[in-house]
């Protein structure tokens, strides 16, 4: 069995699924945004963020770039580093449960649990990377 797990583990495939499912959430959201753009100038605009066609072309790009660049594993450390800062900053802008009546506050504390997670798991990533060059 542990020949079987290593070969499963070891392979180039499963790291590069890895590194495309840990990103989905950002790169998905970057694709929809490129479809919808007016609609993410929209959300910028609800929270606050001037101007928001700015902010929606600069979150798009920022989570393109940062999810293909730990997909490509080309300077993953610095894709991670990025949307680390993008899923850090959007717990005040978007989900400031503190801020928030019943039961909305417990929806987005539950949101804001599920990003710290991701955060480490982001870094998880860029510590693997840069332990294992996969090319």
């Amino acid at each position: 069995m542990p020949n079987i797990l290593d070969a499963i583990l070891g392979s180039l495939s499963t790291r590069l699924a890895a590194r495309i499912l840990l990103t989905f959430v950002f790169w998905s959201a970057g694709v929809a945004a490129l479809f919808a753009f007016p609609e993410r100038v929209a959300e910028m605009a609800h929270f606050g963020l001037q101007p928001a066609p700015l902010y929606a072309a600069t979150t798009t790009v920022w989570l393109l770039l940062g999810s293909a660049m730990i997909i490509l594993n080309r300077a993953a450390w610095l894709g991670a580093a990025s949307l680390i800062v993008f899923t850090a900053l959007t717990i005040p802008i978007a989900h400031a449960f503190w801020t928030m009546p019943q039961p909305e506050r417990t929806a987005h504390f539950h949101v804001v649990m599920e990003h710290v997670s991701l955060v480490g798991a982001l870094l998880a990533a860029a510590i693997l990377c840069h332990d294992r060059k996969d090319r």
